[in-house]
């Protein structure tokens, strides 16, 4: 199957590939459960072997899981044609050019392991010694580097004497003196892979006293369970979420317990409802990862936490305790995945949930999530806002896809609008010539010569005052092949292609012999070896700027923006930090229940909510969502005339009438603008249209830290809070008030 990479995974690989040129040895891959660090690393890898001669991949696991025939399945799978081997391979066949060879590390040292014999273990390091006397160059990688960090792992790896050693771990150790690549967690939720956010302990009260810590909280998981599943059914998805309780090792009462509770919601090994994976003991697990598997619980200790992928699982139960953090963030992972590798834009299907009672545990994950794991209470709307109707713009556009179909046209226009080239004739080969590119059978390499007396003096006079020596070498298709491909690969790299598409542009578009009916260039398949190879660099600056023109003309037909009806949700998932000092109800705010502890809130949006609650003539504050349907929304346009959503953070109610707040990063002491919205001006000025549309008031709220005071921003949009157009919201509201209080005078 064809894998289609995010782009924070294609960047990923670029600067792998990137630091195996760096003079450091080791290399840090931080990557979290659910980005895909096993797809990021084969593809790597493939693309590595093919651009460099005589390489060998010795890919490391730990013992527990069957890592390793996990990862290799994934690499046969995803890379078609790959070259993997498993450790009884290596015995037999020993290491060969371009192998990927997956080897559970654990075989080769773990006292009284029967893998590997006192022959086997001497056969292994022979084949070892011998591969490296063929001249092959090991790299190694250490999966769930967290686990490998021990001196027999070490004792492994120094082996192979390997050119360059990388590590991947959500939760990597001894990251010092190494040369760190970390995914953020943001671009992972972003692209839609994993869940937005852990919810702990939803629904919980402040003091929990029960005779059974098992009933209550598989009560709960339970419960949500069939929340989430009914909502997929209500999208009409096969999807049913899974729920993984975790229990401690020996605990044979803890265990009949769980059953027992589950037997009576229905969920038994009977009927299938219900799996266990222990190490004595595996049932119902066939098609357990399914979207739609029959399973709705699972039984688990510890061994299933490291490298198992189930996208459906969303809800962990936590009965175990006295283990190390590390793990425990490991089996997180496990429920932070998407089932369908998309966010659905509903608060409930893009959460995960956590109930346990373990403190320990839940500071652990606390600690490692930070905001990404949050308490949480399911609010309900007071009767008196439900009728509160808004019209709300949604997008009508179609996004486009920037594949490498669209690149192959671009690339086309670019070159006839630069260059006129029209027909592929000899004309056009003279135009293209005519603008420095070289066309010649042999490969082109320069040097220089004359007199210097430092190096100094070279870097200084970039052969202005030396003599250039061109040198031609007949092309070796064997021997160039490689360093094509490694070229090609790299200008696919700067603009998000990979190889395969790079390569297949190229053919297309210059030789002969690959039917297209759009060419530059009819050359042989020869000559296009020579070609790219001779023009890397032309071609790098050309296939960037038609790229940067695809952009900026894949401007989408502005359509109308469709109008819906907005009502303020009946219900919400709050979340809230429950170690907060200040847990006051908000009594303005529109749900029962809300807290002054909401998360996730910027500085700004915290003062507002303050704002809103303690000052006099505010009536009632919305928080409104960041992104869905069930949120109010208006309509605007990017740099490329691309329909966006935007969701202002606030609705609030001021002496019965609506104002619609957007809060942005406020100001800092010396009054620079702390606001990283790219965007903020256009939404500034599809607000302003809007409220004059509907006969409303609003702006957007920053706060200056200088002042300590909410400003507004109503009419001009504008950086510089020195600027008459920032107003002290405060002032603002209070003539807001004395108009009020007019009007109240003039219509009695």
């Amino acid at each position: 199957m064809q894998i289609r990479l995010a782009q924070f995974q294609k960047d990923a690989i670029a600067r792998l590939m990137d630091a195996m040129a760096s003079s450091k040895r080791d290399i840090v891959l931080k990557s979290c459960t659910g980005s895909g660090k096993t797809i990021i690393l084969t593809s790597f890898m493939d693309e590595y072997c093919k651009e460099h001669e005589k390489t060998v991949f010795v890919w490391l696991t730990p013992g527990r899981g069957s890592l390793e025939e996990q990862s290799r399945a994934k690499m046969k799978r995803y890379i078609h044609g790959s070259q993997t081997k498993l450790l009884p391979d290596v015995l037999s066949e020993g290491f060969e050019e371009n192998d990927a060879c997956f080897i559970n590390w654990e075989k080769l040292t773990k006292k009284g392991n029967q893998a590997l014999k006192e022959g086997d273990h001497t056969n292994f390091l022979e084949h070892i010694r011998q591969a490296r006397e063929e001249g092959l160059s090991f790299y190694i990688i250490v999966d769930e580097s967290h686990q490998n960090d021990t001196i027999k792992a070490d004792d492994i790896i120094s082996y192979f004497h390997a050119r360059k050693i990388i590590r991947c771990s959500a939760t990597p150790k001894n990251t010092k003196n190494t040369l760190l690549i970390e995914i953020p967690e943001s671009e992972v939720i972003a692209e839609g892979l994993i869940k937005k956010v852990l919810i702990i302990n939803e629904n919980f009260a402040s003091n929990v006293n029960v005779n059974s810590q098992v009933s209550y909280l598989l009560e709960k998981a339970v419960d949500r369970q069939r929340s989430l599943r009914a909502e997929f059914v209500k999208r009409e998805k096969d999807i049913n979420p899974l729920i993984i309780i975790q229990i401690p090792n020996k605990s044979v009462l803890l265990q009949k317990e769980v059953e027992e509770y589950l037997q009576k919601a229905g969920l038994t090994y009977e009927n299938g409802r219900l799996a266990v994976w222990l190490s004595d003991r595996k049932e119902n697990l066939d098609g357990i990862e399914e979207a739609g598997g029959r399973q709705d619980a699972v039984i688990i200790k510890q061994a299933v936490a490291t490298g198992w992928d189930c996208p459906r699982a969303y809800i962990l139960v936590k009965l175990r305790d006295n283990m190390n953090e590390t793990f425990e963030i490991q089996t997180i992972g496990r429920i932070r995945r998407m089932p369908e590798a998309v966010h659905y834009e509903n608060d409930l299907l893009d959460s995960c949930y956590l109930y346990t009672l373990d403190e320990k545990f839940t500071e652990g994950v606390r600690h490692h999530l930070g905001k990404n794991a949050l308490d949480a209470l399911t609010l309900h709307l007071k009767p008196e806002f439900k009728a509160l109707t808004l019209k709300s713009e949604k997008k009508t556009d179609v996004p486009v896809t920037r594949d490498d179909i669209s690149a192959l046209h671009s690339i086309h226009a670019w070159f006839e609008k630069k260059y006129g080239i029209k027909d592929s004739t000899l004309e056009d080969q003279k135009r293209l010539s005519a603008s420095g590119y070289i066309f010649t059978d042999s490969i082109r390499n320069y040097t220089i010569s004359g007199r210097v007396a430092t190096l100094d003096e070279v870097l200084k006079v970039k052969g202005r005052d030396l003599n250039v020596i061109t040198i031609d070498e007949p092309l070796d298709t064997h021997k160039h092949g490689r360093i094509y491909h490694h070229k090609v690969a790299e200008i696919g790299r700067k603009v998000s292609l990979s190889y395969r598409q790079m390569n297949a542009i190229f053919r297309r578009l210059f030789d002969g012999g690959v039917r297209f009916g759009k060419k530059i260039l009819k050359l042989t398949t020869r000559e296009v070896y020579s070609f790219v190879l001779n023009n890397e660099q032309l071609l790098k600056d050309d296939i960037r700027h038609a790229m940067a023109q695809m952009l900026e003309q894949e401007i989408m037909n502005v359509n109308a923006k469709t109008l819906v009806d907005f009502t303020i949700p009946g219900t919400c998932i709050f979340t809230y930090d429950s170690r907060a000092k200040r847990q006051k109800e908000m009594k303005r705010n529109v749900y029962r229940g809300y807290l002054a502890s909401a998360e996730m809130r910027s500085s700004s949006e915290k003062e507002l909510e303050k704002f809103c609650e303690e000052k006099k003539g505010i009536d009632w504050f919305y928080k409104n969502g960041d992104q869905g349907a069930e949120y109010f929304s208006i309509v605007y346009e990017d740099s490329f005339g691309k329909q966006r959503s935007f969701y202002p953070d606030y609705l609030v109610g001021i002496r019965g009438k609506i104002w619609i707040l957007e809060t942005k990063g406020g100001f800092s002491r010396s009054g620079k603008s702390e606001d990283i919205d790219l965007f903020s001006e256009r939404k500034f000025h599809v607000l302003k249209e809007y409220l004059n549309a509907y006969g409303l008031k609003g702006g957007f709220v920053r706060l200056d830290e200088n002042s300590r005071q909410l400003c507004i921003c109503m009419d001009t949009f504008s950086e510089d809070i020195e600027s008459s157009h920032w107003l002290l919201l405060e002032e603002v509201l209070e003539e807001e008030n004395e108009k009020g209080k007019e009007d109240s005078a003039c219509n009695p």
